[in-house]
């Protein structure tokens, strides 16, 4: 600091005695505080360093001595248990156990006492095969709603040819079905055709039913069915199934068709109308009451239906002689 003000009292005379040397004093002192500042930076940092390296140093002692107390009681420990040993003269006699072995709970299942229990682990190939699931078509449909119409599912199961009842006038009935946009050419092989499209398999099986091609348009029907259980186009699907049943005199199969979409999809837009088909395919297998009862039972399950299935009902009651 002496030095600092000799420098400064030397700087002023200078100054004093020529503006050119009074300058470079100037620029000399700025320079001089620029150092001393690094000076004080330079210094808190060494003693910053200083510092870490004092707990750096103690951290280091605390572990040694850590790892010196382990190693010690790791020693006096295997001191402390020194392994048993036998009587040479005696090798025969069997050694007791030092500690006692745990007993086995008596309420613990197992399954070598009773290998015949229900549970027990069997033999690869001993059991008996299970029974096959039974396919799609092989499912009866549930039962409907009303007590009325309660026995149609055992009707439908009964063979087609007890029926006894002259096939209906269908032409009346087709007249409804609307024309497709795009009109099928050939007939290839529906299972063929399929390009993993739900909406498409759905329209060109529907293109089938509305050239009349029942056949085709069964196959592309049961394949959608199949392979799009859940899709929102099942309802109108079923319906379609069953009416290439009921165009080709297959009531039983066309009323196990409508009947599943009047129980599986009762708010489908096709409910009513599958409804009032399921009274024409009884009628065709001779069950003559059981017609008569979907049909009153369409009049009081939907009665807000379109007017074409309400005249559709009055017609086949009238057919039906149920009024």
């Amino acid at each position: 600091m002496m030095f600092r003000r000799l420098f400064v009292c030397f700087a002023f005379v200078t100054a004093l005695a020529a503006p050119a040397a009074a300058q470079d004093a100037a620029d000399a002192i700025v320079r001089l505080n620029r150092l001393e500042s690094q000076f004080r930076q330079m210094s808190g940092q060494l003693e910053q360093l200083q510092f870490e390296n004092r707990q750096l140093k103690e951290q280091l002692r605390k572990f040694q001595e850590d790892v010196e107390f382990r190693f010690q009681e790791s020693r006096g420990g295997s001191r402390a248990t020194p392994p048993p040993t036998t009587t040479p003269s005696r090798p025969s006699q069997p050694q007791s156990p030092a500690t006692p072995q745990p007993q086995r709970r008596s309420d613990v299942f197992d399954p070598s006492e009773v290998p015949d229990a229900p549970g027990a682990p069997r033999p690869l190939g001993t059991t008996a095969p299970s029974a096959p699931l039974a396919s799609a078509e092989a499912v009866s449909p549930m039962p409907m709603p009303s007590g009325a119409i309660g026995g149609i599912e055992d009707l439908i199961e009964e063979d087609e040819d007890a029926a006894g009842a002259a096939p209906l006038d269908l032409d009346s009935r087709t007249a409804e079905i609307p024309q497709a946009p795009a009109p099928v050419t050939s007939r290839p092989s529906v299972a063929a055709t399929s390009i993993g499209n739900p909406r498409s398999d759905y329209e060109t099986a529907y293109a089938y039913m509305t050239q009349r091609q029942y056949d085709e348009a069964e196959m592309g029907f049961r394949r959608f069915l199949q392979s799009n259980p859940r899709d929102r186009l099942v309802p109108e699907a079923s319906y379609w199934l069953g009416e290439t049943y009921l165009q080709r005199g297959r009531y039983r199969e066309a009323a196990e068709q409508f009947l599943n979409v009047s129980t599986d999809h009762p708010n489908a837009a096709r409910a009513p109308e599958a409804l009032l088909k399921l009274g024409v395919a009884l009628n065709g297998l001779g069950a003559r009451d059981r017609a008569c009862a979907v049909y009153a039972e369409l009049g009081r399950k939907y009665p807000q239906a379109p007017a074409s299935v309400r005249q559709g009902s009055e017609r086949e009651q009238k057919r039906a002689k149920c009024i």
